[in-house]
């Protein structure tokens, strides 16, 4: 079916309301956004859906919501009926729409005889994985779309561990949803569920729950209580669901002066303030950093939409705030979380650290130097929750701690995906430790510098939009594979990685060899100098992402590194 059919299906179907089908007739004589509409599905994965909301095959709307629930419903279903009796969770974030289609979600799922828990209001993404866990459930399923812009919403999907859902599911309920009409759904009756028991809300019980969970991950509670008296941070939840808790967990944590931006302390979906509601960006800190700056406070805190992402603004020593890289943030973390066990005998057996294969390298010097195992994953936290559970369930590792350069971090044992409620913790934590000896973060960053070697990172985002976007990214890939660069930025590469086949090439010989990983659409080059450059598409933006993973004599020249590889990277838009 083309997508002129398409949108006459959708414009006729009687699911549509008048203000959905007035949508679809303002835009009927503009045949480039009918097709961008209409050309094809969302794509589910094993990240589930995210896209533009708006009326349309390829839109967020409620009717995408009800078919890929029912879809996954049926996947649930398969599991037989023990599975089913542990039920689903259901959490969203503060986007505009994602009540209703967290709503609508629950009552597709009762519709089809799956026990619900619906949370009362909007929640952190970490409670969603926790409360999975804590209840058995199945599955899980959250109305988000993170730290994307205010058009955006999406649709994550979760398995009985907490973690996001595995490819085998994800695949067949792709499937589903590509065999069955999107109208061909069966919706119970939301306030009858509710009274039949089919729906359950969760609230302030499974908040406590969660807390209870957080506050034990504490480490060193004397670091915090020395500087208590003193300690200035201020906190912002741009907007979001972090907005409750996260605050919350730092009082508990014996904080006296956590001051949260008022702006952004407002939910909304628009997200009013900020152009991106992201803490990798820094100039959306602009209003934390005016507060910082009033008030005395050397330490901000941002959290994503989902509160499942935290990034970190530290005053260096001419005053002036500069935000930390997710790839800085971890290795402070790391180094710091390693200490504090070591001090206060809370150091696990055979203890390891995770890190993504686009992390920083310098992650896994801080964990060898210290005794600590480090494993690399594919992006993703379904890897890294993998690969704990692998390694903990086999006796070989115990993780303190697992992190990707985009700003997660995931701590403990009772969530499977990042977690910005126990990192705030953490973080302010280690910030406080670094108070009481007269340091400030960025202060400490510099030491570990010196400790363990000069390190230096870039992400860079090639986007390619449109429909011909999808074409773009696939041949960019592909003609890397077939004509792969013998040298980059004047320096000559040592060894072509393909992680699609778990493939690695030596550049001089042709020698091929394998790695333990394999089967994720990822090139890395690693150079004469010692650094990385890896190229992956995103799976859920349309965008191909290049890191550049350096090490050198200083941080100079690092920098200098990082720009000469970045220049290459421009040049592959071309």
């Amino acid at each position: 079916m083309d997508y002129k059919a398409n949108y006459e299906q959708w414009l006729n179907a009687p699911a549509l309301s008048e203000a959905e089908k007035a949508e679809l007739t303002a835009v009927a004589g503009d045949e480039k956004e009918i097709e961008s509409r209409f050309f094809s599905q969302l794509e589910f994965g094993t990240a589930g859906l995210r896209g533009t909301m708006g009326v349309g095959l390829y839109r967020m709307n409620i009717h995408v919501i009800r078919h890929a629930t029912q879809a996954f419903a049926k996947v649930i279903l398969n599991e037989g009926p023990e599975s089913v009796k542990k039920g689903v969770a259901i959490c969203f974030d503060c986007r505009n729409n994602s009540d209703a289609f967290a709503r609508e979600a629950a009552c597709i799922m009762a519709a089809a005889g799956i026990p619900v828990r619906l949370f009362e209001s909007l929640r952190p993404t970490p409670e969603l994985s926790f409360a999975i866990r804590e209840y058995g459930c199945i599955a899980g399923i959250n109305i988000t779309a993170s730290h994307n812009p205010k058009e955006y919403n999406g649709y994550k999907v979760y398995w009985s561990d907490g973690a996001q859902l595995p490819p085998n599911h994800a695949d067949e309920v792709a499937k589903i949803m590509r065999e069955s009409d999107v109208f061909d759904v069966t919706v119970a009756d939301y306030d009858k569920a509710v009274a039949d028991g089919l729906i359950t809300i969760m609230g302030e019980e499974t908040d406590e729950k969660f807390l209870k969970n957080v506050m034990e991950q504490v480490n060193d509670q004397a670091a915090v209580d020395a500087v208590a008296d003193t300690f200035k941070m201020v906190y912002t939840p741009f907007h979001g669901t972090g907005h409750k808790l996260i605050p919350e967990a730092l009082k508990r944590l014996g904080m006296k002066h956590v001051i949260c931006v008022p702006e952004q302390m407002v939910i909304d979906g628009n997200f009013p303030t900020v152009a991106s509601p992201n803490p990798e960006n820094p100039e959306g800190f602009y209003l934390a950093v005016d507060l910082a700056n009033k008030e005395g406070a050397d330490f901000i805190l941002g959290s994503d939409p989902d509160a499942d992402r935290v990034g970190l603004m530290v005053r260096t020593s001419d005053g002036e705030f500069k935000v930390l890289t997710g790839n800085q943030t971890g290795v402070l973390l790391l180094d710091y979380l390693i200490g504090a066990k070591q001090r206060t005998g809370k150091m696990p057996k055979n203890p390891a650290a995770l890190k993504t294969i686009v992390t920083t390298e310098m992650a896994r010097k801080v964990a060898e130097v210290n005794g600590l195992q480090c494993f690399d994953t594919f992006t993703g936290f379904k890897f890294l929750a993998q690969k704990k559970d692998q390694l903990e369930g086999s006796g070989e590792g115990n993780v303190i701690m697992s992190y990707e350069e985009s700003y997660g971090y995931m701590l403990g044992d009772y969530v499977r995906d990042k977690d910005a409620v126990t990192a705030a913790v953490a973080m302010t934590e280690m910030a406080a430790y670094y108070a009481g000896k007269g340091m400030t973060l960025y202060d400490a960053l510099l030491a570990l510098y010196e400790k363990y070697g000069n390190y230096g990172e870039r992400t860079m985002n090639l986007v390619m939009p449109g429909l011909d976007g999808l074409k773009k990214m696939a041949d960019l890939m592909a003609n890397l594979r077939t004509n792969p660069p013998k040298e980059i930025g004047g320096e000559t590469v040592k060894l072509w990685k393909d992680y699609k086949d778990g493939s690695v090439v030596d550049a001089a010989t042709g020698e091929k060899t394998a790695m333990e990983l394999s089967g994720s659409n990822v090139l890395r080059y690693e150079l004469a100098d010692g650094t990385s450059v890896i190229v992956r598409p995103s799976g859920t933006e349309p965008k191909v992402k290049v890191y550049i993973l350096a090490q050198g004599a200083s941080q100079a020249d690092c920098a200098d590194k990082v720009a000469r590889y970045s220049a290459w990277a421009e040049g592959l838009k071309n």
